[in-house]
């Protein structure tokens, strides 16, 4: 029997009900920082590969790289890296059965956050 009615009810969970949870968008943001990680990993090969063509195309790919924009890059680059390897640990000590109770869970993703905005203004300081 077709379901007449499909066409009619909302999705499920349908935005306009659906609270996003702290673990929720901090998995959807560990996909988007390991994606973005790759948008600056091709920029690094790109680097590297112009070093070693000629001097005049290495120079092109050096004053994209260490401008304003390719610095922005790198700095979000570094974070994004500090991030995804915190929630890569978050997820290890998930698969071994700890902290899969919610206030641990949202402990764990703040931890994540704020630890990678804190290792990213160590790596930016030390590195200056």
């Amino acid at each position: 029997m077709a379901d007449v009615n499909r066409g009619n009810r909302p999705l499920s969970p349908h935005l306009t009900i659906y609270r996003p949870q702290l673990t929720s968008m901090t998995s959807i943001l560990t996909r988007i920082a390991g994606n973005a990680l790759l948008i600056a990993a091709l920029m690094i090969v790109w680097w590297f590969l112009a070093a070693a063509t000629s001097e005049e195309y290495f120079n092109t790919a050096n004053a994209f790289v260490t401008s304003w924009f390719g610095d922005l890059v790198m700095f979000f680059s570094v974070l994004g890296l500090w991030y995804h390897t915190l929630a890569g640990i978050r997820h290890l000590i998930w698969d071994n059965g700890y902290g899969l109770d919610i206030p641990t869970a949202e402990k764990l993703g703040w931890a994540c956050l704020g630890g990678s905005v804190l290792l990213t203004l160590i790596t930016v300081a030390v590195l200056w």
